[in-house]
């Protein structure tokens, strides 16, 4: 059975199992499944085969027989994402899952801008890559469901992080009103303060894989 795989990934997104897939630069293991690391075009590479002289049989010349699940990066190849794009700008609505980027933290808010409407299936059909980045906003009391008194914005969100919220209300004439209080909402690729591309180890922290130091932020469950 062939797997079908998204046109685009983004960090956290679920892309098959890890049997009979191994994964690959790009992506990591989690509870049995392979995941995107970072976000850009999947991929799959089938292990070459050879014939054998002495047996006459076809042998795999690759040190294991999976299948390799791979990403692409977008930065060096920004031609993944031109077909993507619509000429007509894709609008948010009530309700629209988007993945945002975090552009500036205040004491009752997180400004973001939002740069994916829609990411279960990217097309033009009300969902796909914004070619103008919406500006959103993230209230203190939308982070999380439970404690909402006790949220500290600065341990929720850092300028530069990749999240994935949802459009609870058009809000007013310059920013889209979005929540992250559900499991699966939050941010979803994070740095560390020294740079450092970082994995989470609970639904309240990500971990620099170098430094092994923690650093708080508002996790998004990986679906």
């Amino acid at each position: 059975m062939t797997l079908s795989l998204p046109r685009l990934a983004y960090p956290g997104l679920l892309l098959g199992p890890s049997s009979p897939y191994s994964p690959g630069p790009g992506t990591h293991i989690y509870k049995s499944s392979i995941y995107a690391s970072i976000a850009g075009q999947p991929t799959i590479a089938h292990p070459s085969s050879s014939l054998n002289p002495s047996s006459g049989s076809k042998t795999t010349t690759a040190a294991v027989s999976n299948s390799i699940i791979s990403i692409l990066p977008i930065s060096p190849a920004p031609s993944i994402l031109s077909p993507l794009v619509s000429n007509k700008n894709v609008l948010p609505a009530v309700g629209s899952v988007v993945l945002f980027r975090v552009t500036r933290l205040m004491a009752k808010q997180v400004n973001v801008a939002i740069l994916v409407v829609g990411e279960k299936e990217l097309s033009f059909e009300g969902n796909g890559v914004c070619a103008d980045q919406w500006a959103g906003v993230v209230r203190k009391e939308d982070i999380r469901a439970l404690e909402r008194d006790k949220v500290k914005v600065q341990e929720a969100f850092r300028v530069g992080d990749l999240g994935r919220g949802e459009v609870i209300s058009l809000g007013d004439q310059s920013n889209y009103y979005l929540s992250t209080a559900k499991n699966e909402l939050g941010v979803i690729m994070a740095k560390s303060e020294v740079g450092n591309t970082m994995f989470p180890i609970s639904w309240k922290e990500f971990r620099d894989p170098i430094t092994g130091l923690a650093e708080s932020r508002k996790v998004a469950k990986p679906f």
